[in-house]
């Protein structure tokens, strides 16, 4: 069942929060072109009115109709960098829980005898406080949407509407917890409760669900014409073992039951051959991967090159707080060209810009939020500014590229998320109370080391 609770308040304000933004001063990136271009940024409620140098705001306001705009705020940028924010294309946020609790261990062994058991322990409503704690990770690093894959749906929903995180969320179906019918009924529930959520078909990985299940899954995909996301081809011994089941890797496998008939994508996708690359691309699949996660558990480094060279999009996510363990885009950026670069032995392999706009644009279309991509007229006011004035954004050589492989997140002035400053100059908005949601976190953790 949703959940019945009472709607809260700060749930109400979201859906009523209304304020016209002007930005203005300001470097602009929109991702359309690689230009930055000098002038202003327009948001009305949750949208943006007018990207452009100002000059033309008397044909705004005629076009339309407008005689003027009394702005709540008007925000000088000082010559900083507004962009799309970073979209975090994978993610299981209420592993915060677990963030440095089970490092330097072999995946199987991590997450059968470290992680599964800990999870098991793990109600509803902690795992709310848990997905609150690495929403505040995600403000301070730009990230404005995330693409989350756990274990209870409702709740997750619960914490990012209450924070004002725009949240993707992923089934998670497996052999052990969640069904096809309750993806189904998320699919129903959550795609329709709230501007800031919505909801996909998926899976945990095909070495977690019996063919029968997976079989369910194609299922609801056809019924919906729905993508279908998942675990894929993580490490060298899933594709063996896929192989030893069915005599096909992960992609082909699922390809041939009709999963992909529709779309969607595969996380991680690091073990791929030429077959599973072919079927990525027939079917307009996006890779969505994971660097610093793969290289902390030593599952490998993706062929990003060849993705790009066939035409497959790719998209980035960190992964969760328990295998990466930072939830920082910046750092996913520089390692995804950067072990590119090292595993081609070419430095020319995977250009920054590239690296930028899957960050970006591509996370934003992995996750079917077409509104999202870009800073543009009429697209949601998901934007971000970067701190140009800092020494390790500077000389002004070349701004997206600085970006890439230079910026961090103390580069972070302010995340606007749907028209709302959620975090600016090192706060976060009156609503959001960290040191409460710090320790609630601690308590979680208190109690479950308790029921050891």
């Amino acid at each position: 069942m949703v959940s019945d609770r009472p709607i809260s308040q700060t749930e109400r304000k979201a859906w009523v929060f209304k304020m016209n933004i002007r930005l203005y001063n300001a470097r602009i990136l929109t991702m359309q072109t690689k230009e930055i271009m000098e002038g202003e940024v327009w948001v009305q409620d949750e949208r943006i009115l007018y990207v452009g140098d100002g000059a033309d705001a008397d044909a705004v306001f005629d076009r339309l109709h407008l005689q003027s705009i009394v702005w709540d705020r008007e925000i000088d940028c000082l010559g900083n960098l507004l962009m799309p924010g970073f979209k975090d294309a994978h993610t299981h946020s209420g592993m915060t829980l677990l963030r440095s609790y089970a490092d330097d261990l072999p995946l199987q062994e991590w997450l059968n005898e470290q992680i599964f058991p800990v999870e098991a322990k793990m109600s509803a409503q902690m795992i709310y406080h848990l997905t609150q704690l690495a929403v505040l990770e995600y403000l301070t690093g730009g990230i404005t949407a995330i693409f989350d894959m756990y274990l209870t749906p409702e709740s997750i929903a619960d914490a990012c509407v209450d924070m004002g995180m725009r949240c993707v969320q992923v089934g998670a179906v497996n052999n052990f917890s969640q069904s096809p019918e309750l993806v189904e009924q998320m699919y129903q529930a959550l795609n329709d409760r709230h501007p800031l959520l919505s909801y996909m078909i998926g899976f945990h990985a095909e070495y977690t669900c019996s063919k029968e299940l997976l079989e369910r899954i194609v299922q609801l995909s056809h019924q919906y014409r729905a993508p279908v996301y998942a675990h894929i081809s993580e490490t060298a011994s899933e594709v063996e073992a896929c192989r030893e089941r069915y005599g096909m890797t992960p992609p082909v496998f699922l390809d041939s039951l009709g999963m992909f008939d529709y779309g969607g994508g595969g996380y991680h996708c690091v073990h791929m051959t030429e077959e599973d690359m072919e079927v990525f691309r027939k079917r307009g699949l996006y890779v969505v991967t994971n660097p610093a996660s793969n290289a902390k558990l030593a599952s490998g480094t993706a062929p990003i090159r060849e993705y790009l060279q066939k035409g497959i999009p790719v998209a980035i996510g960190t992964d969760g707080p328990a295998s990466n363990n930072c939830l920082d885009m910046f750092r996913e950026m520089f390692l995804v060209t950067a072990l590119a670069k090292l595993r081609e032995n070419d430095a020319s392999a995977v250009d920054a810009w590239e690296v930028l706009k899957m960050a970006t644009v591509n996370g934003s279309r992995a996750m079917g939020l077409t509104d999202t991509d870009i800073l543009a007229e009429g697209k949601l006011a998901d934007i971000i500014m970067i701190d140009l004035q800092q020494p390790n954004m500077q000389p002004f050589n070349n701004i997206p590229k600085n970006v890439v492989y230079s910026g961090s997140k103390q580069n972070i002035k302010m995340t606007m998320i749907n028209g709302r400053i959620l975090y600016e100059n090192g706060k976060f908005a009156d609503f959001i109370h960290a040191e409460d949601i710090y320790a609630k976190a601690n308590e979680i953790k208190k109690e479950i080391e308790g029921n050891k």
